[in-house]
C-alpha cells in the first residue's frame, strides 16, 4: 500500500523583500485510497506544500522530510517524482508552445511507464477520457493549453490523471476559476480516477464547493503555514458556516 509521509517540513522562499518561512511544521501522513482535504485562508501554506511535493526549485525545505512509499521525495528529481507516481494538478497549468496534447501524454505515459503504450489501445483511452471530460476530439491536436480557457485548462489536468495513473495527485486549487457546470465535469474525472485506481489524493482548496462532489476522508485546516485544525468532512461543513476568521484570530493572539 502507497504511503506519502510529511514529517515536521519546514519550507522558506526567495521574495524581494529577503527569506520567508512559509511552512513552520507540517505533519501529515496520506495513506492510498484516501482523500485529503486542504483548506484556508489565502496565504496560509497550502500551494506551497503542493509545489514542495512537486519539487519546485523556488521553494527551500530547511527542515523535516517528505517519504513516498519509504523513499526519500526530496533527494528525487522532479522527473523522478513523477516515475515513482506522483502527480501535480497545478493551479495555474502553464502553455507548452508546440507540444500537442497527444504527444504531451504519450511522451509522459512512456516515462513514467517504461515503455510507449500501444497505439491502438492508447488512442482509445483517449478518446474516452476526453468524452468523459466533454472535450472536443480536436483538443488532442492543439498545443498544451496554449489558447485554452481556465476551464479547458484544468479539464486537461484531469486528462492527465485519468490517463497517467498515478499513486498520488496533488491537486492545486483545481476548483479556481470553474463555472458549476466545469466544476462539476471535473469532479467527476477526479472521482473516476479515484475509483478506477484507488489513488490517493491532496486536494487543495479556499471554498467548500468542490467538496459537495468530491468527498474527503479527512480535512485539515492550514493556517500560517501549520494545521491548526484536522477532522472529518464535517469540518468542512462548519467552515462553510464559520469561516476561518477565528483561526487567524487565534494565530494573532499567539504572535
Amino acid at each position: 500500500m502507497s504511503v506519502l509521509e510529511i514529517k515536521n517540513l519546514h519550507v522558506n522562499v526567495e521574495t524581494d523583500q529577503g527569506t520567508r518561512e512559509i511552512l513552520r511544521g507540517v505533519d501529515l501522513t496520506i495513506n492510498e485510497g484516501e482523500i485529503h482535504a486542504i483548506m484556508g485562508p489565502n496565504g496560509s501554506g497550502k500551494s506551497t506544500l503542493a509545489y514542495t511535493i512537486a519539487g519546485h526549485p523556488k521553494y527551500t525545505v530547511v527542515e523535516g522530510e517528505i517519504l513516498f512509499d519509504g523513499e526519500n521525495v526530496l533527494e528525487m528529481t522532479v522527473d523522478e517524482r513523477a516515475r515513482a507516481g506522483l502527480f501535480l494538478a497545478m493551479q495555474y497549468p502553464v502553455e507548452i508552445p508546440g507540444v500537442t496534447v497527444t504527444n504531451f501524454l504519450r511522451t509522459a505515459k512512456t516515462a513514467i511507464d517504461g515503455q510507449a503504450p500501444s497505439i491502438r489501445g492508447w488512442v482509445k483511452d483517449v478518446r474516452e477520457s476526453m468524452n468523459n471530460l466533454k472535450m472536443d476530439p480536436a483538443f488532442a491536436e492543439r498545443n498544451v493549453n496554449e489558447g485554452f480557457s481556465g476551464g479547458e485548462k484544468k479539464r486537461n489536468e484531469i486528462l492527465q490523471l485519468e490517463l497517467l495513473k498515478p499513486k498520488f495527485a496533488v491537486l492545486d486549487e483545481t476548483d479556481s476559476g470553474l463555472d458549476v457546470d466545469a466544476l462539476r465535469i471535473v469532479s467527476e474525472g477526479v472521482n473516476r480516477a479515484h475509483e478506477n485506481t484507488d489513488v490517493g489524493i491532496l486536494l487543495i482548496t479556499h471554498y467548500t464547493r468542490i467538496l459537495r462532489y468530491i468527498k474527503p476522508d479527512f480535512v485539515h485546516v492550514f493556517v500560517a503555514g501549520r494545521i491548526a485544525e484536522q477532522g472529518g468532512p464535517e469540518l468542512a461543513e462548519r467552515l462553510e458556516d464559520e469561516g476561518y476568521d477565528r483561526y487567524n484570530v487565534a494565530e494573532s493572539a499567539t504572535q
